[in-house]
């Protein structure tokens, strides 16, 4: 019998949908990029439970509304499940990075709360475009993909420079990180 097959975490903007530096605030701002529901279609059908973690500080900044977040979040619910997949959950943070909260990433909260609600086991992937995204995966056990879409080349740079602990893997988008981690899960479950 197979192994229960680990969850993936999302991060969104640079990962899913095309990132902006002034945020994303609509639903008409917001565009996936190519490839990426596709691809969370494939990690849905393959059994990996999908979740989406996203700090969305422009809620604090009053730049859009909770409405605005959790209307782009229907949508891309609707937009999965109409190519055949499914998200389990979307976690976001909508506090001001000095709030202090435990939600931003790389606080552990948002995960805390998905495996609870969610009844997730430990372990896992993340996928990102962030140093924190890959910090926030390696605070909570899970192997690390930075994908060099949205932040992604920025970042690795930073982590290069920095000195930083290295993702466990690098890509180019969702699409080849979902690769990665299906040929993951085959040579593991053998």
């Amino acid at each position: 019998m197979r192994a229960y097959i680990k969850p993936v975490y999302l991060d969104r903007d640079g990962v899913i949908n095309l990132n902006r530096a002034d945020y994303v605030r609509s639903l008409e701002q917001w565009t996936p990029i190519p490839g990426a529901i596709e691809a969370i279609v494939r990690l849905s059908n393959a059994g990996h439970p999908v979740i989406v973690l996203t700090n969305q500080s422009a809620i604090a900044r009053n730049y859009c509304s909770v409405s605005d977040v959790e209307g782009i979040h229907q949508h891309l619910l609707h937009l999965a499940c109409k190519a055949g997949g499914l998200i389990s959950g979307i976690y976001y943070c909508p506090h001001h990075p000095d709030d202090g909260c435990e939600c931003r990433k790389p606080r552990t909260g948002l995960i805390e709360s998905a495996r609870s609600e969610l009844n997730l086991p430990d372990g896992g992937y993340i996928v990102g475009d962030a140093d924190s995204d890959m910090e926030l995966g390696r605070r909570t056990g899970l192997k690390t993909v930075l994908v060099l879409t949205g932040r992604g080349k920025e970042q690795l740079r930073i982590i290069d420079s920095d000195d930083c602990i290295q993702p466990w893997k690098v890509t180019e988008n969702i699409k080849s990180a979902v690769d990665i981690i299906l040929e993951d899960t085959v040579n593991n479950d053998r």
